[in-house]
């Protein structure tokens, strides 16, 4: 996030930032603001911590697009914010939607970055996870290892997970599976 701001600072991209708890988007805007002058923010909300109605929905599409942002930047939570997005992209008529979770919370100063250390040998989790171990214990250690076997299986083709689109009858047709016997080297 912070490259991309830094990148397209001054070139006309208009900043919108969705997700957080009250006030952590107009601080993060203005955060980024600070660190690039020439950024272009043209909204922020955070909404209800709740299920929101269908009325509520639509004045916040109806917001989002009057803003006219040409990124929008979701920092609702995993798998939360993804699912937002899944739900809304043909309702907001914005170019490029980011689901960057934490970054609002961390960007904002609201929450401790890990070390440079941690982070550059991939342990942001686990300084996450030791500042949060109630609220992330399960995300990083059972849906996390949850992940990783369904990459695998995925991976040796064991498993497929077309959910939500009906499967491609030639490509699941004519795949052998692994260890069958139709399998050849080309």
């Amino acid at each position: 996030m912070l490259e991309f701001c830094e990148k397209t600072a001054g070139r006309g991209y208009r900043h919108f930032f969705y997700g957080g708890e009250p006030d952590v988007p107009e601080r993060l805007a203005d955060s980024l603001k600070r660190r690039f002058p020439t950024m272009e923010v043209c909204g922020t909300f955070s909404p209800p911590f709740r299920s929101l109605g269908p009325e509520e929905d639509q004045e916040i599409v109806t917001m989002i697009s009057r803003a006219a942002p040409d990124v929008l930047w979701v920092g609702l939570g995993t798998p939360k914010q993804e699912r937002w997005m899944h739900e809304h992209r043909d309702k907001l008529h914005v170019p490029v939607l980011v689901s960057v979770g934490a970054a609002f919370d961390l960007l904002s100063g609201r929450r401790n970055q890990a070390p440079r250390w941690m982070r550059e040998h991939g342990l942001e989790w686990l300084f996450r996870l030791l500042q949060e171990p109630r609220r992330l214990w399960r995300r990083y250690l059972i849906d996390g290892t949850r992940f990783v076997v369904y990459l695998g299986l995925y991976s040796l083709r064991l498993k497929s997970f077309d959910a939500g689109r009906e499967p491609d009858k030639l490509s699941t047709q004519s795949m052998p599976r692994a260890g069958s016997q139709g399998m050849r080297a080309e």
